[in-house]
């Protein structure tokens, strides 16, 4: 099957989890392209089979440029199956809440199969001085909390949805 990946990442950590999801949908012998949600067009989804949709999230919601993306290709899903991917909260617990992410409107947009949340990576080093202070106030850790083993079984799990009702590429 051809899949889609678009995603939204500020400092790319959200990317390099999409990155990861397409090899691992690769690996199961699907047709894997990944769009930057702020540069994507729905066009260049039109001959994809299956969607995910994956963003950062900053306080508790995606990026405007995938919560826009998603509004957008909602009038043109057709039936496709989409999934979505959260990244984003850090520390602990190691394993995120899902309900501390609001995609309410993402779900019902494409009518979502799931939704998954990771957790993220925060270098402070990498954020603007806005997040910086943001980060100190909300004395959020530093370092990288995803975790690769369960982001490639979630990938896994997707491909085989897909190898059970429709095949592989």
């Amino acid at each position: 099957m051809r899949i889609s990946i678009v995603v939204a990442s500020r400092h790319g950590s959200t990317r390099e989890i999409a990155d990861v999801v397409a090899d691992e949908l690769e690996a199961g012998a699907h047709e894997v392209t990944v769009h930057d949600a702020p540069t994507a067009s729905i066009l260049d989804l039109d001959d994809a089979d299956a969607i995910l949709l994956g963003s950062a999230v900053y306080h508790g919601r995606w990026l405007m440029s995938a919560t826009v993306f998603t509004a957008d290709l909602s009038r043109r899903i057709e039936g496709r199956p989409v999934w979505l991917f959260s990244s984003g909260p850090v520390g602990d617990p190691a394993k995120p809440d899902p309900t501390t992410v609001d995609v309410t409107d993402q779900v019902e947009q494409t009518g979502a199969i799931e939704h998954r949340v990771f957790a993220g990576r925060l270098v402070k080093d990498d954020l603007r001085i806005t997040e910086r202070a943001m980060t100190l106030a909300l004395r959020a850790p530093e370092g990288d909390y995803r975790d690769w083993d369960e982001i490639k079984d979630w990938a896994r799990s997707v491909s085989r949805h897909l190898a059970s009702v429709g095949g592989a590429a």
